[in-house]
């Protein structure tokens, strides 16, 4: 027997029931008032045994002042790949979002996009990303040549020079052997081998991306400068340092253009241990912990709003000459270090942040050996 079909405007109730996203109500003092059919499915739990309840029951943050900031119930919040601890049923990296109720005080709408669920599926499907990184894989012959070039009339011009003035030219031909190694990783991204990785002193990477950057300041213009703020104590990262080396280099460079021709104008690097963030593996795998933070910020004018939540995407810039490679190549470099990266730009402050979350060594050493038991 065939339903009948309702005709006029579907109500509310169904509108959220069709929604991709679990989307939950919250009354005063976080107490879950409604949930759609995801949002149950996300708990793990029906929307009778959530209703009444307050949230904090059942769910937890990696980042203490998430809850801080959903109890401000008259201010929005937005949340990327922040990790929510479901009870009974673990982490989960979530986009999240709440928003205040018109003519509601107290109440606010939340929804939670999960992303574990997708991440765990793997790659396994051709994208505009994996597909615009074949591009160094056709061009690798074509630019390896000049590569070529370019280091030996380097290395002519240090036999001509001072021991002291030679920084420059070992600087060039360091670059060189760099880029030639990197178009070798860029074609291994292209595929299904990830690139290897192994303890990296995050420090010694800045150090060499900064010069870099300064090195290649523009002609003319006065050097933007580059604050560091660093935590002697951080422990070795696991990662491919040439690739971070790379990522460092755009962020910097962008940060620059941005702040190009602004008094005032100043580029922070920082490092700092943010304790309990945590990705979620694949089915059957251990969580891996991604504790070390490398922050890079300025205090440019930033990218329009209305491009921010697709920045990472290939593609997309709000340069005039610009390709928008750049940024999906960098988040493609740092999730194949099993790391993450996010965007968040501070209004008040007229500061923007890029920050990447990178596994510990022996951290992924410890995350190994528990695999290979499990298994």
């Amino acid at each position: 027997m065939t339903a009948p079909v309702r005709t006029g405007i579907p109500d509310a109730r169904s509108q959220l029931a069709s929604l991709p996203l679990a989307v939950i109500l919250l009354a005063p003092r976080m107490r879950v008032a409604a949930a759609n059919p995801l949002a149950e499915q996300f708990f793990g739990q029906g929307a009778r045994r959530l209703i009444g309840r307050p949230l904090a029951d059942f769910v937890s943050f990696a980042e203490g002042r998430l809850v801080e900031r959903i109890g401000d119930a008259e201010a929005p919040l937005s949340a990327r790949e922040t990790t929510m601890i479901v009870r009974g049923l673990g982490p989960r990296s979530v986009d999240l979002i709440t928003a205040p109720l018109a003519d509601s005080p107290g109440w606010q709408l939340m929804t939670i996009h999960d992303n574990s669920a997708f991440e765990a599926l793997g790659d396994d499907s051709p994208s505009t990303e994996s597909l615009f990184l074949r591009g160094p894989e056709i061009l690798a012959h074509e630019i390896r040549n000049p590569l070529a070039g370019i280091r030996g009339a380097a290395q002519l011009l240090a036999r001509k020079l001072d021991e002291k003035d030679r920084a420059l030219t070992d600087l060039i031909t360091g670059e060189v052997d760099r880029v030639a190694g990197l178009i070798e990783r860029m074609q291994l991204l292209s595929g299904r081998t990830l690139p290897p990785v192994s303890a990296c002193n995050l420090h010694e990477i800045v150090h060499r991306a900064v010069a870099v950057i300064m090195a290649g300041n523009p002609p003319g213009q006065p050097p933007i400068p580059i604050l560091e703020e660093f935590d002697p104590s951080l422990p070795p990262v696991l990662g491919d340092a040439d690739g971070l080396v790379q990522v460092l280099l755009n962020l910097l460079a962008n940060a620059r253009e941005a702040c190009a021709g602004q008094a005032g104008a100043v580029i922070s690097v920082r490092t700092r241990f943010a304790s309990g963030l945590q990705l979620q593996a694949v089915e059957g795998r251990a969580p891996v912990r991604v504790p070390i933070e490398l922050r890079v910020s300025d205090n440019g004018p930033g990218v329009p709003a209305s491009m921010r939540e697709h920045l990472f995407d290939p593609f997309v810039t709000s340069k005039k000459s610009g390709h928008g490679l750049g940024l999906a190549v960098v988040r493609k470099l740092v999730r194949d270090m099993n790391g993450r990266i996010s965007h968040e730009r501070d209004e008040t402050a007229g500061i923007t942040h890029f920050r990447i979350h990178l596994p510990m060594a022996r951290e992924r050493r410890r995350t190994a050996r528990t695999v290979e038991n499990e298994s």
